[in-house]
Formats: C-alpha cells, sequence, structure tokens
C-alpha cells in the first residue's frame, strides 16, 4: 500500500507504508533508547498514528530537524527495516545509491524526494496554512 502527506488538499507521496515504518523504526532502534516516542512524541507517536495537529507543527519541525542532525552520524548499514524483526532487510539490499552517505539521506520518496526535506515542508505547510497533517493510504 502506498502513503502519503496530506495537509490541506495537497497529498505528497512517501511510499510503500513499509518503507515509512522502516523510518520510524530505524529513529526509535537508534534515537529513543527508552523506547518508541519517548525522545520524539510528536514524530514518533501522532505522526505515526496518522495525524499531527497544526498546533504541534513548530514543535514537530524541530523533532524534525533533530532527528535528522543525529541520523546524520549512522552508516546507511545502520538502517533497520522493521524494529520488530530486526532481521529484515530493505528489499534493495545493499544496493544503494553512493549519494547516500548516512541515514539522515538514506529515505527517498518514491517520487525521489529527501523524505526529511519532505516532511519539514509539511511542517511549514501546516504552519503557513493553519492546517493538520495526516498519513494518506491510496
Amino acid at each position: 500500500m502506498t502513503v502519503g502527506f496530506k495537509v490541506g488538499s495537497i497529498v505528497d507521496e512517501v511510499g510503500s507504508d513499509t518503507f515509512l515504518n522502516s523510518i520510524f523504526s530505524t529513529v526509535s532502534f537508534h534515537l529513543e533508547k527508552s523506547g518508541w516516542g519517548t525522545v520524539y512524541p510528536l514524530f514518533m507517536k501522532d505522526l505515526y498514528d496518522g495525524h499531527l495537529r497544526c498546533s504541534h507543527a513548530s514543535e514537530a519541525l524541530k523533532e524534525v530537524r533533530d532527528i535528522k542532525q543525529k541520523l546524520e552520524t549512522l552508516s546507511p548499514k545502520q538502517i533497520v527495516w522493521n524494529i520488530e524483526d530486526l532481521t529484515k532487510r530493505p528489499p534493495w539490499g545493499d544496493h544503494i545509491s553512493k549519494d547516500i552517505t548516512d541515514l539522515s539521506n538514506y529515505f527517498v520518496s518514491s517520487t525521489g524526494r529527501d523524505f526529511f526535506e519532505l516532511i519539514e515542508e509539511c511542517c511549514q505547510a501546516m504552519i503557513d496554512e493553519n492546517e493538520d497533517l495526516f498519513i494518506e493510504s491510496y
């Protein structure tokens, strides 16, 4: 199933639901040692649950930027495809672009956009348009 981020009437395609789950899995595994959502509750709980309120957009944007900065220190080999089954690997295995240098630029949407640029843009749109963000399945 394909998922995207919807803010107002605009939907930005992210990719498969398993791809999106891998982002959350990677963040939780490497950056939240005390458990899912303990460091980044807006990103890891609200967004993961499919609804991020515009009243939290500024704080969510701070979380996203902090996550991206911390993922810059981790190698692409440290990807976590599924936190519930650490043996699972991405369908492409280790065959990734040489442009991917760390986990902050590992995640690219199905339309070729850097995931963190995409989510930052969505957070900014939430602020500018006073609209909530939803994860849409299609």
